[in-house]
Parts: C-alpha cells; structure tokens; sequence
C-alpha cells in the first residue's frame, strides 16, 4: 500500500471561525477534518460546506444510534452533504439501518466499537459482562455481517480487528498521543506509529496538533513519526 496522510483532525472547537482559522494554520499538512458533536450542534451543515468548498475532506462524527427509520432518513440527509465518513453506534439494528440509508452513494459508514475513553470498570458499572475486547470483537462481527465500511476503534485492538476485517475494511483509531503528550480523558491509547503499525487507515488527532504554538509543525511531526512505518514495511502489508 501507498503511503497516504493518516491523520485526521479533530475540530473539537466552538465555532467555525475558529476551525477554519485551525485549517488555514495548517494548511496542505492535513486534508481530513472530523466535526464532532459540538462544532456540529454550533454550526450545523454550514461547517462541513465550508471545510468540502476548500477542497477538504470532512468525517462527521456523530455516532448516530436511534431507532432503525430516524437513523436511516438521517444517513440519507448526511449523503446530501458529500462527506467521506459518517460514524453509527455498533449495534446491529442501527448499522443495518445506516446501510440503507446510503442507497448505494459514496459515503463510507464507520461503526463505534467501545469508546477509547472507556475502560474494563467503566464496561462493569454500566452492567457489561464481557472484557473490553470480548465486546469489541462481538461489535466488529456484526457490523461486517451488517455491512459497515469500517471501524472506529483503540488502537490497542487495531491488530486483532485487522486480523478479522482484511485489508478491505476501514480501520480509524482516536486515542493517539505520540510519546510524551497529555493522554487528556483517553484511556486506551497507542503511539501514532504503534496505531499505523498495528493496521491503522487513519489516526484521529486533536490537541496534540490544535493546541500547539505551531499547528502545522506538529502535524509535519506526527507524519515524520509515521513515515518510518511506512518506509519499513513490506508492499501491501499495511
């Protein structure tokens, strides 16, 4: 495989003022943006038209779980927007929903497995009997039965869901924090390298790039870190 630009930029930000001024910082240095919750409660569709008139890619993180018709005519709104990813929650009725509603159009679906700010406790207060891998590895078998593009997961389990998707499936990681930043409320975390090595498309990035002095500097960084990986490894291996 071809070495492309792994990252993706968390635009966790309050307004779109303050994305785009992130955007223009950084420049060519990163092409992917994902709009989480809150720029998107802010700003609505108008951020994401934006982010697509500047030539960007937009991931659009909103981890729709409702009941099967809402989340489908929802999908069929996003499909409207011409984003690349869209995230649904792992559960079987939503993701089977979400596939219909794509109605054949470019748009990839990302299903959420467990979230990387969630750990073994966290799984046996809300009343989980399964380990955090169990239940990863259960959410990644129903979302290839249900057809899902690809997966949002830790990238302390990126090797083991590569192991079962193939190589066709998209496989994005948050929880990414090179050696020595903050890992801020992550709690299962890898290296970017250690996340590409392990079978990672894309690395979702936030703070360690949007709170530096030089935004752009530290996307270069994070691309330099991953370009070893590249560099090493054998043809069509990652």
């Amino acid at each position: 495989m071809s070495q492309v630009n792994p990252i993706i930029l968390a635009l966790d930000v309050e307004s779109a003022t303050e994305a785009l001024s992130l955007a223009d910082r950084i420049g060519g240095c990163v092409d992917f943006y994902k709009i989480g919750m809150e720029l998107y409660a802010a700003e609505g569709p108008a951020i994401v038209r934006e982010l697509r008139a500047r030539g960007k890619d937009v991931f659009l993180d909103l981890k729709f779980y409702d009941i099967g018709e809402t989340v489908k005519r929802a999908v069929a709104q996003v499909v409207r927007l011409g984003v690349r990813f869209l995230t649904v929650h792992a559960s079987k009725a939503v993701m089977e929903a979400a596939v219909s509603g794509c109605g054949g159009s470019d748009l990839k679906l990302l299903a959420v497995t467990v979230l990387t700010s969630v750990d073994q406790k966290d799984l046996e207060d809300d009343g989980y009997a399964r380990t955090v891998s169990d239940l990863v590895t259960l959410r990644v078998r129903n979302a290839i039965a249900a057809g899902i593009d690809g997966i949002v997961a830790s990238p302390l389990e990126a090797a083991s869901i590569r192991a079962m998707t193939g190589a066709a499936a998209i496989l994005v990681t948050p929880g990414v924090r090179s050696a020595g930043a903050g890992h801020g409320d992550q709690k299962r975390v890898a290296t970017p390298a250690e996340a590409i090595r392990s079978g990672a498309n894309y690395i979702v990035v936030g703070r360690q790039i949007t709170r530096a002095a030089d935004p752009g500097a530290a996307a270069r960084d994070i691309l330099e870190e991953v370009a070893s990986v590249y560099r090493s490894a054998p043809p069509d291996s990652l």
